[in-house]
C-alpha cells in the first residue's frame, strides 16, 4: 500500500508540473502583451506609453529570456509564490484565497445536489417494475446532459427570479443567493451521474449473486440498496472524482451569469487581461483539487470492494 501511495504521489507531482508548464507555454505563445492590455484596460484603444510598458515589463520580469522566466516562476510556484497580479498588483495567492471560499461553497453544494438528484433518479428508475415510469425516468438524463449550463442558469433566472420573484438573481450575500447557481451546476452533472449509475445498476442486477439473494427470499428493496448499489457504485464514484474538475470549470460560467464573486469571476478577468500569474495560479489550484479528490476516491474504493485492495497489493 505504501508503494502504491508513493506512486500516486509522484503522479500527482507530475500532473501539477505538467499543468504549470502547459499553462506557461500557452500563455507565452499568445501574440498580445499583457502589460499593454493592462494599461489599455479602458478598451478605448488609446496610444500606450512605450516607456511605461517597458517599465512594467521589467518589473514583472517579461524582459528576461523565456527559459529564465519559466525556471524563476516554477521555483517560486514550488515555494507557494505565484507573484503579483498584472491587473491589480495584488499577490496572486492572496487573491485566490479570497475568492476560493465562495466557489468551494458553490461547488460543494452543487456536487451534493448532483449526487442526490442523480443517484435518486437512477435508483428509482432501476428499482421500479412499472415500465412506463422506468422509461420516463431514464429519458431525463440525456435531456439534462444536452442542455448547456449557461442556458439552465438563464432559464432559472427568468422563471424563478424575474417572473416568480422567489429568489435573488445575483450576489453573494445570504444562502438564498446560492440556490439557483447550485441548481445550475447540479442539473447537468446529476444527469451524467444518473446515466452512469443507472447503467451500472442494470448490469449488476444480471449478476449471479443477485439471483442467489432472490432465491433466499431477500426483499427486492434490500437487494437493490445494499447488494446491487454497493457493487454498482464504483464507476459512479470514479465519475464523481472527475466531476469535481467540471464543477470548478462550470463555476466560471455560473458565477458570470449570476454575478457572483469567486474563482470563476477571477478566472474570467484574468483570461480577459491575459494576467499570466493569476491564470497560472488558478490552473495549478484546479490541478491540486483534481489530484487530491481523485486520490481520495482511490482510497475509498477498497471500502466498497475489498478485492480492489487485494489487487492493489498484488500489483505492488
Amino acid at each position: 500500500m505504501r508503494a502504491y501511495l508513493l506512486r500516486r504521489a509522484l503522479q500527482a507531482v507530475f500532473v501539477l508540473w505538467a499543468a504549470f508548464t502547459a499553462t506557461f507555454a500557452i500563455l507565452y505563445m499568445l501574440p498580445s502583451n499583457p502589460v499593454a492590455i493592462m494599461l489599455d484596460a479602458g478598451g478605448e484603444g488609446t496610444q500606450v506609453d512605450p516607456e511605461k510598458v517597458a517599465e512594467l515589463t521589467a518589473r514583472y520580469g517579461f524582459d528576461k529570456p523565456v527559459w529564465e522566466q519559466y525556471l524563476t516562476r516554477l521555483w517560486a510556484a514550488v515555494c507557494g509564490d505565484f507573484g503579483s497580479s498584472i491587473q491589480t498588483g495584488q499577490p496572486v495567492t492572496g487573491s485566490i484565497l479570497d475568492a476560493l471560499p465562495e466557489t468551494l461553497k458553490l461547488a460543494s453544494i452543487g456536487l451534493v445536489l448532483a449526487v442526490v438528484i442523480g443517484a435518486s433518479l437512477a435508483l428509482v428508475a432501476t428499482w421500479t417494475q412499472a415500465r412506463w415510469l422506468r422509461q420516463a425516468l431514464l429519458a431525463l438524463p440525456p435531456l439534462g446532459v444536452s442542455v448547456p449550463t449557461f442556458w439552465v442558469g438563464l432559464v432559472l433566472l427568468q422563471v424563478v427570479s424575474f417572473q416568480w420573484a422567489l429568489l435573488p438573481a445575483m450576489g453573494n450575500i445570504g444562502w438564498q443567493t446560492l440556490v439557483l447557481p447550485s441548481l445550475t451546476l447540479a442539473i447537468p452533472t446529476s444527469a451524467v451521474i444518473a446515466q452512469v449509475l443507472a447503467k451500472s445498476l442494470s448490469t449488476t442486477w444480471d449478476q449471479p449473486f443477485v439471483e442467489t439473494a432472490r432465491a433466499k427470499g431477500t426483499p427486492r428493496l434490500h437487494i437493490h440498496l445494499r447488494d446491487v448499489l454497493r457493487n454498482a457504485a464504483i464507476p459512479t464514484l470514479t465519475l464523481v472524482g472527475i466531476t469535481v474538475g467540471n464543477l470548478l470549470a462550470g463555476s466560471v460560467v455560473v458565477e458570470t451569469v449570476f454575478s457572483r464573486n469567486g474563482i470563476g469571476r477571477l478566472t474570467q478577468q484574468a483570461v480577459t487581461f491575459q494576467d499570466i500569474p493569476v491564470v497560472q495560479g488558478l490552473v495549478v489550484l484546479s490541478a491540486v483539487i483534481f489530484v487530491v479528490v481523485n486520490l481520495a476516491v482511490d482510497l475509498v474504493y477498497p471500502a466498497l470492494d475489498p478485492r480492489i485492495s487485494q489487487r492493489t497489493r498484488a500489483a505492488v
